[in-house]
């Protein structure tokens, strides 16, 4: 059984994009690559919606116009070999990007946790879209956050608004950037698992 995590980088008020959708500003420094290159070497299983799912394509061959670093090579390695499940009602089979990934038309809390159960490891919901009705729903085991020292002031929130959460702090991680790496866990365990 794999353990369901929602992983995200915000902003200092809470945001993962600002108001025009950009979020170029969460770039991360060698170190926090470095924390995220560990990070995906524990990660089985992805659940995207479409956006985030056409721009993790990039990740599947290196573009002509540039040379990735070594870090980057070790990295779409390991995302390339991970399952992921593309949450969308346009996308086609064609479409997709590897063997790896499969179409999910209607994503559902209860198809969720299935695939939760069906892996191993780290199974991530990677979007805050995809990843409300898992948070609102209480299935998400693991909260990780890294928090960028930017003030957005609007945008896409990293939680759903109406969402009710007691977490305790597992995890914490300081990087000289001044961004924080922090894990949570629900207080009270997690609904269903």
């Amino acid at each position: 059984m794999g353990t369901l995590t929602y992983a995200t980088t915000v902003s200092l008020d809470g945001y993962v994009a600002d108001p025009s959708g950009d979020f170029q500003w969460s770039a991360p420094s060698e170190a926090v690559f470095a924390a995220h290159l560990e990070r995906m070497r524990h990660v089985s299983t992805e659940i995207l919606g479409r956006k985030t799912y056409e721009l993790m394509r990039y990740w599947h061959s290196e573009p002509s116009d540039e040379q990735w670093s070594s870090a980057e090579q070790e990295f779409a390695k390991l995302w390339r070999n991970i399952n992921t499940f593309a949450a969308s009602s346009t996308l086609t089979s064609e479409q997709l990007a590897s063997t790896h990934d499969a179409l999910v038309p209607a994503l559902t809390v209860d198809r969720i946790v299935e695939i939760a159960r069906e892996a191993s490891g780290v199974v991530e919901i990677f979007g805050p879209t995809t990843a409300a009705p898992a948070i609102r729903a209480g299935v998400v085991e693991v909260f990780e956050f890294f928090i960028v020292p930017k003030v957005l002031g609007g945008g896409l929130p990293a939680l759903p608004q109406d969402a009710r959460l007691e977490l305790k702090l597992t995890d914490h991680r300081i990087f000289d950037d001044g961004t924080v790496h922090v894990r949570y866990s629900p207080t009270h365990g997690v609904v269903g698992r």
